[in-house]
This record gives C-alpha cells, sequence and structure tokens, in this order.
C-alpha cells in the first residue's frame, strides 16, 4: 500500500506540475507585449498563498514528502507569475495588486504561520493548517462554478476550456486515491469535491460541445441579413450609374447641337457689355436675371 501511494503521488505531482505550469504560454505573451493587458492577478496570488500552506502542512506531516515537493513546485512557478504580473501592470492595477499580495500572500500566510507554531501543539498544529488548506484548496475547485452556470445559460463550452477542466478533474482524482491510501482527510475532502465538480463540468462540456450560443446565432443572422442588403444597395447603386450614364449621354448629345446663331451674337453682346463695366457696376449688376441663365446666354462661373 506503501509503493503504491508512493507512485500515485509522484502521478499526482506530475499532473499538478502541468497545471501550475499552464499559464507559461499567458506570461510569456505578457513579457514579449510588456503589458498584461485585460489579465487578473487574482488567481495567483491565491494559488500561490494555496500551494505555500500546503508546503508548511507536508513539512510538519511526517508522510508528506510528496505534498511539499509538488506544493513547493507550485509556490514557485506562482511566485514567478506574481513577480511578472506586478512589473507588468498598468501604475492602477500594479498599486492593488501589490496590496493584495502585502495582504494575502505577506500578512495573512505570515499570521497563519505564527498562530500554527505559537498557538498549538503537537498534533493541533497539523490540524489547524490542514483545515485552512482544505478550505483554499475548495475555493479554487469551486471557482469555475460561475463558469459553468454561463454555460448552462448559453449552451456554449466557449468560456469553459476543455484542457484546464480535465487536467484539474484528472488531478482531484489521483489526490483523491492518493489521500484514500494515505488516510489524509484533509487532502482527501477537498479533492473529492473537486473531482465531483470536474466531472459536472466535463459532463456540460459533452452536452453543449458541438452547440453555438444564443449570441453566436444571432451574430450569423445579422451577418447573413447584411450580406443580402450589401447585395441589394450594391445592385440599386449599379443601376443607378446605369441610369445616370445614359442621362449623360443625352445630356452631351443635346450640348453637341449646334445653338441659333442670335443667342450667340446676344451671348457676346452681354459678355462686352460686363467686360466694359466698372467693378462697382460689375456688382450691382448681379444676380442677371433668371432669363439669361435659363437660355444658356451666360456661363456662370
Amino acid at each position: 500500500m506503501a509503493s503504491l501511494s508512493f507512485i500515485i503521488g509522484i502521478i499526482g505531482n506530475i499532473i499538478s506540475i502541468l497545471v501550475f505550469a499552464s499559464p507559461i504560454k499567458t506570461f510569456w505573451w505578457v513579457v514579449k507585449k510588456k503589458s498584461t493587458e485585460n489579465y487578473k492577478g487574482v488567481p495567483y496570488i491565491t494559488t500561490f498563498l494555496s500551494t505555500s500552506l500546503w508546503t508548511f502542512y507536508g513539512i510538519m506531516n511526517p508522510d508528506g514528502l510528496l505534498v511539499v515537493t509538488v506544493n513547493g513546485a507550485g509556490a514557485i512557478f506562482q511566485l514567478v507569475y506574481v513577480i511578472l504580473f506586478l512589473v507588468y501592470a498598468p501604475k492602477d492595477k500594479k498599486v492593488k495588486t501589490a496590496k493584495l499580495v502585502a495582504i494575502l500572500d505577506v500578512g495573512f500566510l505570515g499570521a497563519a504561520i505564527a498562530v500554527t507554531l505559537l498557538a498549538f501543539h503537537g498534533t493541533m498544529r497539523l490540524t489547524f493548517v490542514g483545515i485552512i488548506c482544505a478550505g483554499l484548496t475548495i475555493g479554487m475547485y469551486a471557482s469555475p462554478l460561475s463558469v459553468m452556470r454561463t454555460v448552462i445559460k448559453t449552451k456554449s463550452v466557449e468560456y469553459m476550456p476543455f484542457l484546464l477542466s480535465f487536467f484539474l478533474f484528472l488531478n482531484a482524482g489521483v489526490w483523491s486515491a492518493y489521500a484514500l491510501l494515505v488516510k489524509d482527510i484533509y487532502i482527501g475532502v477537498p479533492n473529492a469535491i473537486g473531482f465531483i465538480l470536474g466531472s459536472a463540468q466535463l459532463i456540460l462540456y459533452l452536452m453543449y460541445n458541438n452547440k453555438k450560443s444564443a449570441e453566436a446565432i444571432e451574430e450569423e443572422e445579422e451577418e447573413e441579413g447584411g450580406g443580402g442588403s450589401a447585395h441589394l444597395v450594391k445592385g440599386g447603386i449599379e443601376m443607378h450609374s446605369v441610369e445616370d450614364n445614359l442621362n449623360n449621354r443625352s445630356l452631351n448629345k443635346w450640348k453637341s447641337l449646334p445653338k441659333p446663331n442670335f443667342s450667340r451674337q446676344h451671348s457676346m453682346q452681354k459678355i462686352i457689355k460686363t467686360l466694359s463695366l466698372t467693378p462697382y457696376e460689375l456688382q450691382s449688376s448681379w444676380p442677371l436675371h433668371e432669363s439669361d441663365t435659363e437660355e444658356g446666354n451666360l456661363d456662370l462661373p
């Protein structure tokens, strides 16, 4: 039984480290763009607190070697993520993140360790830290409940990544088996709850994987309707262009006809008379009679 629990614990270490390493790609882009954009630092701050306390729990537990290795590695990952977030976050978000780090990862963590060492003795230390760690782990596994509610409401798994849900389900299942073998209730209870919630997430994924959300359907309908309108508008523009061409040809043909001689002579007289006026007389003579413009006697500038 001891060797089996050790093997399962090793498997749990590997899966957990894969889960802890999953944000590497995200932070690679953060470093490349030198900005955290819309990412939030709360998950990394709380996970750093959880892994640090679990490491402390494993140190006090005589059989907690595998708990120390996995959570120690996880704490290092989360510490790097938190530091990178503080470096590349905008100024306002950087201040808020720093305050949260000071409260949770320094204040709460330090207070929990101090109270454990000073106020409790013997097995009570392990019980006190184990209860805190179990509560934090249950909170971590319960956090996707809002995502699950969104999946049910929208009937789409767009906002629930499959790989993350699958690895959390697998991680909870392996650590539940490990806790059952070593008879550790503080590891077993939160991971059993996580296994149940992870199973529910995978069931939802199978139910709504091939279904589109109502918003996506509406967008497609709008795009199709917009495409039809565009075709109609385009057709209207083309017909309008054809009519304009025909009208322009008729107008050019009409303009090309010779004008009567009396109109030309009258136009020349008007031009000569206009050129002989002084600037003041020229200004006072406007506007011309409508008959002059209608008959084409004088082209306005």
